[in-house]
């Protein structure tokens, strides 16, 4: 699955759907461990380096002028103890120096686009922050404790 919309610099932007053991993974890879994300680049460099999906699960990277410059993921299960709760879409990061471009809209946009295609009518964004994803059509739903204690917004999104 590649979506492409967008011109940054001569090249179009693309999200593409990464696949294990392939140079676009080993790309992956490599960004995460270099991500400006403390917070998350260890869990989601684990989460490469083991290929840790199971059944439709995805990861997708936001590629421009010649490089991957953001990622997301689409997931059953995340770092919530919420059994119910699914799919996320999760771990949304571009780039400082792409930000601005809506390149995250792009990235949801495909992984919303994959759940539909897989026949879900929703999917669900876990944040520290408001105003992001309520311009790409979520709402608010409540307030989350992950497993490590800490508290986030919930948003869902129907699709």
């Amino acid at each position: 699955m590649t979506l492409r919309n967008d011109m940054i610099g001569t090249d179009p932007v693309s999200v593409e759907k990464v696949e294990r053991d392939t140079p676009r993974a080993v790309e992956l890879l490599r960004f995460i461990e270099t991500c400006s994300w403390e917070e998350a680049k260890d869990h989601l460099a684990a989460l490469i380096r083991t290929w840790d999906f199971t059944g439709d699960e995805a990861v997708f990277a936001a590629v421009a002028d010649g490089r991957i410059v953001g990622m997301t993921t689409f997931l059953m299960t995340d770092y919530y103890p919420l059994p119910d709760v699914f799919p996320w879409v999760s771990s949304v990061f571009v780039d400082e120096a792409y930000r601005g471009r809506r390149i995250s809209e792009k990235l949801i946009g495909c992984a919303n686009a994959y759940a539909k295609s897989l026949g879900y009518e929703k999917t669900y964004i876990p944040s520290s922050f408001f105003g992001l994803y309520e311009k790409y059509g979520y709402r608010y739903l409540g307030d989350i404790v992950n497993y490590g204690g800490d508290s986030n917004h919930l948003f869902v999104k129907e699709l």
